[in-house]
């Protein structure tokens, strides 16, 4: 019984997981990954990620350039209590790129920022991110997970939960733009 119980739920969690990047649809998906995906750090700067506009985006645009980067979804409490946060410090740091990359899908990324707004932009990788995270430092692929960038594109900080805004300003405030 256990055994039929377990492979149920396995099943189960691997149909949700598929059914959840696939009606993420094509746009939304990133594309291939780089030939460096060695690298997680290049991997993540290749990324070609759709913003809610359905435009692709990418980090390496933003070379030479401090970015703080958060990984976020909309089911995520965390997440959605820090953005306000987030929005603050990118206001008050104007050289330092922010951008909210959504582990979820565009559609419900759309309808929360009817209600929640940033003015950082927000890009969608979908929920199959969480090898993304895992490679990026974060074991367990938990949200929120913030990663900041220095200007040479070499990680300065990763944060893993939600964020203690004192804490990350102090990060900030040293970056070198």
């Amino acid at each position: 019984m256990n055994r039929r119980l377990l492979l149920s739920a396995g099943v189960a969690v691997a149909a949700t997981v598929a059914g959840g990047y696939t009606l993420l649809g094509q746009k939304s998906r990133p594309s291939a990954a780089p030939a460096d995906a060695g690298d997680p750090v290049a991997a993540l700067m290749q990324l070609q990620l759709p913003d809610l506009n359905g435009a692709t985006q990418s980090l390496a645009n933003w070379k030479g350039q401090p970015m703080v980067v958060n990984f976020w979804a909309t089911w995520c409490a965390p997440c959605v209590r820090e953005m306000p946060e987030l929005d603050a410090l990118q206001k008050k740091y104007p050289n330092i790129r922010f951008v909210g990359i959504g582990v979820d899908s565009a559609a419900n990324m759309q309808k929360f920022v009817e209600k929640v707004q940033v003015s950082y932009p927000l890009w969608v990788i979908g929920a199959g991110a969480i090898d993304t995270l895992r490679k990026l430092g974060n074991p367990s692929g938990g949200l929120p997970f913030t990663i900041v960038f220095n200007a040479d594109g070499a990680i300065n900080r990763k944060i893993l939960g939600e964020i203690q805004v004192d804490d990350l300003e102090q990060t900030l405030s040293g970056l070198k733009a």
